[in-house]
């Protein structure tokens, strides 16, 4: 294996596409540690019980609301952006008919989207600061608060902050562009995973920091955890990544058969190959959907129970992790998006079409609408088990919580949910552009034997 590694700086250019890449992500992750002017910097990290937004939000955005810093809103408004015009592009005719021109289709639709994500940073932005980030503000800058509450801040100031974090945003959009030109893997992805790995060592330091007050002995004690706690949790992470990679990498493959055609002398065609279907087609998109669907009504449940003890009951109904309401909602729209998504992404009918005009076909079934019916069956039997698989993986936190109370929440946070499908995926994909390097100049790739 070191050798493989020692073989990859060897080779110039990709050499060059990691160091570049590598240079750009530490670019991102020194601006994701400047604060907006104007912050009272002593006072940031007080999250007031919107801690669960601000995680969920940051983990597939590469954000951190919770601080206010210049790359506060992360990507998630390029994010939303391509995931507006994906769906719009299965419904609208103009936006359809853009996909299927190819190259010069998809780079109009990036132009569209980046003018969407200016607009949609712009909308964000002032919302965010004119709310949540207006406790952090010096006083003086403040107009407008009565006696005892804060007032909001001055509309040159919020302007000023606006323009900083919609630029932060097209910045790191740039960024991304800049790695899926020059660097290597998909420059957005890749800053996702950067943001997720990030919190990893201060997870693990609170875990050690756990272990050292129970003097690293067997049993829990004086606030700590025990050493056979850190086993089971050590085999469980190596566990779950291994299902994760399993799964991810799990594909039904549907026999086909190209027609044969004789020209001359000569017979071309006739080969038996497959058709590679994903088990987990729609990704990690059902999650981030689904637990950004149900945040929504948490949040709001936790405001109105601060407000009037009416709403507590419902609160701790639909606390998340702990509530079995939560976890069945959870699941059901899990489900629910799997086949949503897929359904938008996965068209058997341009698939059966493709298949006849290049003279192909599954044994058994007639060339157009009885291929398409076929693939469509196939299709949501497949997807009934991924989405049982991320019904089970976004649960592995809760359930390490319930049995493991004491284990901090970020940590149990990397069992599962968004976090480990995006990494895993990610890194799938990194060394998968690697490996096509490798393999152009006749070296073994790094997966291979």
């Amino acid at each position: 294996m070191w050798e493989k590694f020692r073989v990859i700086f060897t080779i110039p250019e990709l050499r060059r596409k990691i160091l570049l890449t590598l240079l750009l992500l530490g670019i991102y992750r020194v601006g994701y540690q400047i604060p907006l002017p104007l912050m009272d910097h002593t006072k940031m990290g007080i999250k007031g019980g919107m801690e669960d937004f601000f995680t969920q939000v940051g983990t597939f955005s590469a954000s951190q609301l919770d601080q206010v810093t210049i790359f506060g809103l992360g990507i998630m408004p390029y994010i939303s952006a391509s995931i507006i015009f994906q769906l719009l592009g299965s419904v609208y005719p103009p936006l359809e008919k853009l996909q299927k021109e190819g190259e010069s289709g998809r780079k109009k639709i990036n132009e569209y989207t980046r003018y969407a994500t200016v607009f949609l940073c712009i909308i964000q932005s002032w919302m965010y600061l004119g709310g949540f980030a207006s406790q952090y503000v010096f006083p003086e800058y403040l107009v407008g608060g009565a006696a005892g509450q804060l007032g909001h801040l001055q509309f040159f100031w919020q302007l000023t902050l606006v323009m900083i974090m919609t630029a932060g945003t097209v910045f790191l959009m740039w960024l991304g562009e800049q790695i899926d030109e020059y660097g290597i893997g998909n420059g957005i992805s890749l800053l996702i995973m950067a943001g997720i790995l990030a919190r990893m060592p201060d997870a693990f330091l609170k875990l050690f920091a756990q272990l050292k007050k129970s003097g690293f002995e067997l049993g829990a004690g004086k606030g700590g955890i025990g050493v056979e706690t850190v086993a089971v949790l050590a085999v469980l992470f190596v566990a779950v990544i291994a299902g994760v990679i399993f799964m991810t990498q799990g594909q039904r493959r549907i026999p086909t058969q190209t027609a044969k055609h004789v020209r001359g002398r000569r017979s071309f065609g006739g080969q038996r190959q497959y058709l590679p279907l994903r088990i987990n087609q729609a990704g990690v998109m059902p999650i981030i959907f689904a637990s950004s669907l149900l945040l929504f009504p948490s949040v709001l449940l936790k405001w109105l129970s601060n407000v009037s003890t009416f709403w507590i009951p419902y609160e701790q109904a639909f606390h998340r992790g702990t509530s079995f309401t939560y976890n069945i909602l959870y699941i059901a729209l899990i489900y629910f998006f799997c086949y949503f998504w897929t359904a938008i992404t996965f068209n058997p009918k341009d698939m059966a079409d493709n298949l006849k005009n290049h003279g192909t076909f599954i044994p058994g079934y007639r060339p157009g609408r009885r291929t398409a019916d076929y693939l469509e069956k196939v299709m949501i039997r497949i997807t009934y088990v991924g989405a049982g698989f991320l019904s089970v993986v976004a649960i592995v936190p809760t359930l390490i919580t319930s049995w493991m109370p004491t284990v901090d929440q970020n940590l149990t946070s990397f069992y599962g949910g968004t976090s480990l499908l995006i990494a895993v995926s990610v890194a799938f994909d990194l060394v998968q552009k690697i490996d096509s390097h490798l393999v152009m100049r006749n070296y073994k790739g790094l997966l291979e034997k």
